[in-house]
């Protein structure tokens, strides 16, 4: 019966993920039997908390005495052993950023200049909108600039931390704006946690600092996914923390927040948290490997004092999380085989789980779709969306779709017949993105070599309608898939091949199709992350596509000057050039940077406001006007702080 549930569908589910999906399936037949043995009326469509702080406490010395009884067989088994050389420590996010890349990386409040995932749900960035002005973060610093009445003038700077704090080893890489409230979002290694700094923003663009906050966390910092996000006036992060119950005080480690002041001390921080937040699932941890509290944290910006409340459950370390409009999402995987997704509902009601097999890309593997179901592309093996760990995945590949109410108490694990498996790897840096009814995937090709070997043999772009049972199309592309983008209903597909960069046009009807294409010659993406692309629609069929661009032999993981930004126009899928808006030639201005001196997030996005179109280049603003077809400079502005001492 297993084995047919397995191989229902147009192909049998790949050896792998087969294997760790058997697994699962006895895990939940025994489960279901022991249910049939000893009926259990009890509701199970939620987690179970627990009950007490001493229930709390109890189970944390169990798994104390766990890991103290481990530790003491290791060492009685090193002993006869030679001592290994000593593994270096954990880098911070300066020294990995020093070590793998130094990323290069309108009058109306409602108009959003972010190319987010989810419509609703906003996410931190560089750049964001404020009435007639545009409010940036760069290089730990706020500041904002009046685009009203066909002007361009800066108007307001301010540190991005609080007033006689010590910025060093912290980052300040995320902006949100909620009403008159600028909120940055910062990791601080010297305070071990996340950094909420409120700023007030008036009608003139002035800016004022209000407070900051800590919470606890670990380094959240991903190199795909964002921290945090807006919802309403409901801020909400998502961040992890190691669970150490060994320490002398294990609840020392949990979910907490702060006011910050100058003698701030660890003893400030209140539990938001309590057990009665805190979720667990039937399964045991496994020995040997870490836990960690799974946290989403909710504050509300509505108020000038901030208040928080956070939800966490426990699981292995490697995870992915997405944000719908509804809930939050979490996906861990264990060391030894097998997963699990939790649903977190953004009302702050009890959490849900399924043990399931494989492990999402990223954030843009998942999809909570409005006919009730959540759809996850999976590889076989995945370790989770923690700084570049999005890359280092494998195995093959399937779609899961199962419904929201099949989610339970943990102990149920999705059925077989929820996965249909799908052609290609998860390896070599692979691209995802649902786009109306379709998810589409592709590879850059040979990553790191596109000047050495540019006829890298390339796989197609896979065309599945995740709601239907059809077997995908295979769209054959002349480049590799380093971005995948919506044009409306329609989508794009960017990825170089040799030293030039390809567009290629895709329309999504009943079936997809190839629909147009542009090459420009000797260029690269200037950035990699989601936000550095926009597609502006001024019509159902037409509008304009903005992104910036590098020299072909250029990386946009290795530089930190500011790129152009290409303009294209669409026209029913139709892509010609209007041109570029470049950054000048003079060199950057020695700005005394303090923080945040490397742009984790890039530092230049295509911008349009009010029918007008800028480009953000480092601290250089750039606006263009369209005219005969082509883009034009009309005026640009340097926003650059003084350096001061």
């Amino acid at each position: 019966m297993i084995n047919t549930l397995v191989t229902t569908g147009e192909t049998a589910m790949p050896t792998a993920l087969k294997t760790t999906l058997l697994l699962s399936l006895l895990l939940s037949c025994a489960a279901h039997a022991a249910a049939a043995a000893a009926p259990d009326t009890a509701p199970r469509k939620t987690l179970k908390p627990f009950a007490s702080e001493q229930a709390l406490s109890a189970y944390l010395g169990k798994l104390a005495a766990q890991q103290l009884a481990l530790q003491r067989r290791a060492e009685l088994q090193m002993k006869a052993m030679p001592m290994p050389a000593p593994m270096a420590s954990s880098a911070s996010k300066s020294a990995q950023v020093s070590a793998e890349a130094s990323v290069a990386v309108a009058d109306s409040v409602a108009e959003s200049v972010t190319n987010t995932q989810t419509a609703g749900v906003d996410e931190g960035g560089i750049v964001k909108v404020h009435g007639k002005h545009l409010v940036m973060l760069r290089r730990g610093k706020l500041f904002t600039v009046n685009v009203g009445q066909q002007a361009l003038r800066p108007l307001a700077s301010l540190d991005a931390f609080a007033p006689g704090s010590d910025p060093s080893d912290s980052w300040y890489d995320e902006m949100l704006v909620s009403g008159d409230t600028v909120v940055v979002i910062g990791y601080s290694y010297s305070r071990g946690g996340t950094e909420v700094g409120l700023f007030d923003i008036d009608a003139a663009g002035r800016l004022a600092y209000r407070a900051t906050y800590h919470l606890r966390s670990n380094d959240y910092y991903s190199a795909r996914n964002y921290a945090s996000r807006l919802v309403g006036t409901k801020l909400v992060f998502y961040s992890p923390l190691s669970l150490n119950p060994r320490r002398s005080d294990p609840f020392g480690g949990f979910p907490a927040l702060r006011r910050w002041r100058s003698d701030a001390v660890p003893q400030d921080f209140q539990r938001i948290a309590p057990a009665t937040r805190i979720f667990r699932t039937d399964e045991e941890p496994e020995p040997g490997a870490g836990i960690t509290l799974h946290t989403v944290t909710s504050c509300d910006l509505a108020s000038r004092e901030l208040r928080c409340e956070a939800s966490a459950v426990m699981g292995p370390p490697g995870r992915v999380f997405y944000v719908s409009g509804e809930s939050v999402y979490v996906w861990t995987t264990r060391r030894g085989g097998g997963s699990s997704v939790f649903r977190l509902p953004l009302d702050g009601t009890a959490p849900s789980a399924l043990k399931t097999a494989g492990a999402p890309v990223d954030q843009f593997s998942f999809l909570e779709s409005a006919d009730g179901y959540l759809n996850v592309l999976l590889r076989s093996q995945g370790r989770g969306d923690a700084m570049w760990d999005s890359d280092k995945g494998r195995g093959d590949l399937a779609l899961l779709r199962v419904p929201l109410n099949s989610f339970s108490d943990g102990r149920d694990s999705a059925p077989a017949a929820s996965y249909r498996a799908l052609p290609g790897s998860g390896e070599h840096g692979l691209q995802n993105r649902y786009v109306g009814p379709y998810l589409l995937y592709g590879y850059p090709g040979n990553p790191g070599q596109r000047q050495v070997d540019p006829n890298w043999p390339l796989q197609p772009l896979q065309a599945l309608r995740w709601a239907g049972k059809q077997a995908p199309q295979a769209l054959v592309l002349p480049h590799g898939v380093e971005r995948i983008e919506a044009l409306g209903n329609d989508a794009v597909a960017v990825g170089s091949k040799g030293q030039d960069l390809h567009f290629t046009s895709i329309r999504l009807a009943g079936q997809a199709s190839i629909a147009g294409s542009y090459v420009r010659a000797n260029a690269a993406q200037g950035e990699t992350r989601s936000h550095g692309f926009f597609y502006k629609p001024n019509t159902g069929s037409e509008g304009v596509i903005g992104l910036p661009i590098l020299g072909g032999d250029e990386s946009a993981s290795a530089r930190s000057s500011p790129a152009s930004v290409l303009y294209l126009r669409n026209s029913s899928l139709a892509l010609t050039e209007l041109g570029a808006l470049s950054a000048s030639n003079t060199a950057q201005p020695d700005d005394g940077c303090r923080a945040s001196c490397v742009d984790w997030y890039g530092n230049a996005r295509p911008l349009f406001l009010q029918g007008r179109v800028f480009a953000l280049l480092g601290y250089e603003l750039v606006e263009g006007t369209l005219a005969d077809g082509r883009i034009r400079e009309i005026r640009r502005i340097s926003y650059a702080p003084q350096k001061t001492r």
